[in-house]
């Protein structure tokens, strides 16, 4: 837009045999509606015909495009996003609506005036072609928009329109953005939308938008994107180009039918057709399901399907507005279903008992207890019949489907008439279905989480399952509530057991991970399963310490420690006391932490799972640098990084090297202190090696997350000859954190960016730095962290020789912690308060 978009593509000429004779079925019907009452001759109503169809079949071929433009080989992965749902195959008319689109879309072209991204609302009554003519015009312009197409259903007409932070979550996805924690709200999406769109040209679909509320945080700043939204009702929209969709002409509404049904039969009985049309309100989903109809009953008569829709005491009940519902959708809806066989029809009513925005075919199998090939046909039953719909193909590849918002309030109008048990076991078989599923994507993603020992997880097997979870995320948390609601508790459990081990792994979805594990508590409670408590109490803990609510995980951390005490379950034991270790140590109760730490350790060790037992000593070195004791630390993670690369786990072995290019850089420090600048080169180098070899381990994983904790590791290497260069790589660790929309992350980043600048001599801009990570760390709650960056910016001017200007921040780091019981905390920062106070 402003001038940013490329010309529009020429288009090719194409064979001239199957326009024309598609132009010929389609004018035939088209001309006919309204010639046959002219006043004329027969033969020159058959010239005005032939003529006619002779002039849609060349326009056709003088504007079709037959041979699609190559695309040059691309890599996996690089293509933009295309969520654009494709046009329905007998669109109609329209043609002055697309002119006006074009028209909109050209003039902003032209502009050179520094504006707003282009934002077009098309309103109008439900089922009058609004999602399909903003389809086909995007299809038409895609060319334009070179950084893709996002598109997403806002479900405005059903009571619980989709939220704007939901829509927001999947548009980032499909940029590519993986959200390792919990972005925030709604401002913290909408910021981090913005930054993603910056600079690009991408056209936005927004459908059946419930008001303005809803569709404003999804427009972005960038004047080279579009927005087209489709609604109901206007949404009043600052600055956007309002159109409202009528119903079609006569004419318009004949073309249609001759498309769907045979221009033949409408040949035949033009009457009938104009009255068909009439009957459907000029509507065109009505008209559509009509047409489907006739062209799946070759013997049924134009007469015949008129006469059905001229029944008043049909009509009225299939036509008129009940509760809301738009009158011609419904009878739509109605005919259809009449339509349908038995099993489709069951299908349609237990499709309707889902709380999913869509489902794969799968689920249509288990809700009619047949095959998963065989339910899917059904599915494709329902969409022949207007009733259902594709939603196109998730990150899995799997082909998705759903029911019209008003199908579904159709459908479930008529529940009752499905016996109440057969109903209940149909829901069941889907919810095991979809336990079965998440289970098998968890153990994919982190098979460690569910057994001892575990096996071996592949990339592929990781990667897919992420790839599940965001495509079923929606959907398996609507599983989990009906489940819940059904007081099926067993099924409820483990649903929730498996979604929040795939959270835990992927460090996404915070907000749904937390009310997730307080729904699997309760479960646990209902069935009267210890164990299963105490799985789900770990399952909190773990949600609730990444979340900063420390005091809230220890204590159900301690309770699961009991319970599995109390049961035997040693493995579990041991987790949960790693648990409880990781908890005070993020608390900053170092002495207490180690304790717990070593305890696991012991425990793993006695259990032969040398998994757990490396993990748990990596985390226990972590603690040790926090306390300055390099060397221990450094034999823990070579005994760790021993077994995961004896064991081939390539993930862990990286997040193992990155934590020991960590130790060797402090060992390298020290050993700079101490005069020994040979050994301190050899170590720097040692440690620079380490760190890139983990980053370049993650970033072919694509593992933006842990690439960024190895960069900003990199970054606090301290090495005196390459002081800019790690401050580089600090910066470029605060963009992905910052993209991801990791709060802590970029406190934590910030932290390093403050000494890499006092190593630089660059003091002011270093304070800035570590005042904006004390602040960072206060709103999160982090009361340990800000200690330390309080401690490191009494550090900073101590090293710049401003001894008056480090009393104020070490003295304030002092009383933290003295809050927090941390002795270690409290020696270092006592030894830097005596040389402030010589």
């Amino acid at each position: 837009m402003t001038g940013n978009l490329p010309d529009k593509p020429r288009r090719k000429r194409a064979a001239w045999a199957a326009p024309v004779s598609a132009g010929l079925a389609a004018a035939a019907a088209s001309v006919l509606a309204a010639s046959l009452e002219w006043d004329i001759p027969p033969v020159a109503k058959v010239g005005v015909t032939l003529a006619a169809a002779l002039l849609v079949g060349v326009t056709t071929w003088a504007t079709t495009e037959t041979k699609p433009r190559r695309r040059a080989p691309v890599e996996p992965g690089a293509l933009p996003p295309d969520q654009w749902p494709p046009v329905p195959e007998h669109f109609t008319g329209r043609a002055d609506s697309l002119a006006a689109l074009r028209e909109v879309f050209a003039a902003r072209r032209r502009s050179t005036a520094l504006s707003p991204p282009l934002v077009v609302s098309v309103y109008g009554r439900g089922g009058v072609g609004k999602s399909a003519l903003v389809t086909r015009f995007g299809q038409e312009v895609a060319n334009w928009f070179p950084d893709g197409r996002l598109y997403a259903d806002l479900r405005g007409g059903v009571d619980a329109p989709v939220r704007p932070d939901e829509v927001l979550i999947g548009f980032l996805r499909g940029l590519g953005v993986r959200l390792a924690t919990d972005p925030g709200g709604l401002d913290e999406l909408r910021t981090l939308w913005l930054t993603w769109t910056k600079g690009r040209r991408i056209l936005i679909g927004l459908d059946n938008a419930h008001d303005a509320a809803q569709v404003k945080p999804l427009i972005p700043a960038e004047p080279g994107c579009a927005v087209l939204v489709t609604s109901r009702a206007p949404l009043f929209l600052d600055g956007t180009h309002d159109t409202r969709l009528g119903v079609f002409t006569e004419a318009h509404g004949v073309e249609l039918l001759a498309r769907l049904a045979g221009g033949g039969r409408v040949v035949d009985d033009l009457e009938s057709a104009k009255k068909i049309v009439r009957l459907c309100d000029h509507l065109p989903l009505a008209i559509n399901i009509c047409g489907g109809r006739l062209a799946t009953r070759e013997q049924w008569t134009l007469r015949e399907m008129a006469g059905r829709l001229a029944d008043e005491r049909r009509r009225l009940d299939q036509l008129q507005v009940a509760n809301g519902v738009d009158k011609s959708v419904r009878a739509s809806v109605q005919l259809s279903y009449d339509d349908c066989t038995g099993i489709q029809r069951r299908l349609l009513r237990l499709l309707s008992a889902l709380p999913a925005p869509d489902v794969p075919g799968w689920v249509a199998g288990e809700l009619l207890d047949i095959s998963g090939l065989d339910g899917a046909d059904q599915l494709e039953a329902l969409i022949d019949a207007q009733l259902a719909e594709c939603s196109g193909t998730d990150q899995t590849g799997t082909m998705r489907y759903r029911l019209h918002d008003l199908v579904r309030v159709f459908a479930a109008e008529l529940a009752g008439q499905d016996e109440e048990e057969r109903r209940r076991s149909a829901v069941e078989r889907v919810l095991h279905g979809y336990r079965r599923r998440a289970e098998e994507a968890a153990q994919n993603r982190w098979p460690q989480d569910w057994s001892k020992g575990g096996r071996r997880a592949s990339a592929e097997g990781q990667l897919g399952a992420g790839d599940w979870l965001n495509a079923e995320r929606l959907t398996l948390l609507g599983m989990i509530n009906l489940a819940a609601q059904l007081r099926l508790w067993e099924l409820t459990w483990g649903l929730t057991r498996a979604f929040c081990s795939l959270c835990h792994s992927l460090r996404a979805y915070w907000a749904d991970w937390a009310a997730v594990a307080d729904i699997g508590c309760e479960a646990a409670r209902r069935t009267g399963d210890r164990r299963a408590l105490a799985i789900a109490l770990l399952d909190s803990a773990a949600v609730r310490g990444g979340m900063g609510l420390r005091d809230r995980a220890l204590r159900e951390a301690e309770r699961a420690l009991e319970i599995f005490g109390e049961l035997g379950e040693t493995w579990w034991a041991a987790r949960a006391m790693r648990t409880i270790g990781m908890t005070l140590f993020s608390d900053g109760h170092l002495d207490r932490a180690q304790d717990y730490l070593i305890g696991a350790i012991t425990a793993f060790k006695g259990e032969d799972d040398l998994w757990w037992m490396a993990r748990t000593q990596r985390n226990l070195a972590e603690m040790r640098m926090a306390e300055r004791r390099p060397e221990e630390a450094r034999e823990l993670l070579e005994d760790a990084l021993d077994i995961f690369e004896r064991a081939g786990n390539r993930y862990s072995e990286a997040q193992t090297l990155r934590a020991y290019g960590e130790v060797l850089a402090a060992q390298a420090r020290g050993d700079r202190r101490a005069g020994d600048h040979r050994a301190a080169a050899a170590l720097f180098t040692k440690a620079g090696l380490s760190l890139d070899r983990a980053a370049e381990m993650f970033r072919q994983r694509g593992e933006l997350w842990e690439e960024a904790r190895c960069l900003r590791a990199a970054g606090e290497v301290g090495d005196p000859a390459g002081g800019a260069r790690e401050l580089g790589y600090v910066r470029r660790a605060e963009e992905i954190f910052v993209a991801l929309g990791d709060s802590w992350g970029v406190a934590r980043n910030a932290v390093s960016a403050g000494r890499a600048l006092a190593r630089l001599g660059r003091i002011e801009e270093s304070e800035h730095e570590l005042r904006r990570a004390v602040h960072g760390f206060q709103e999160l709650e982090d009361r340990w962290w800000m200690a330390r960056s309080l401690r490191y910016l009494g550090e900073a001017h101590l090293d710049g020789g401003g001894h008056g200007a480090a009393v104020e921040p070490l003295e304030q780091a002092r009383e933290i912690y003295r809050s927090l019981g941390n002795e270690a905390g409290m020696r270092r920062t006592l030894e830097l308060l005596r040389q402030a106070r010589p």
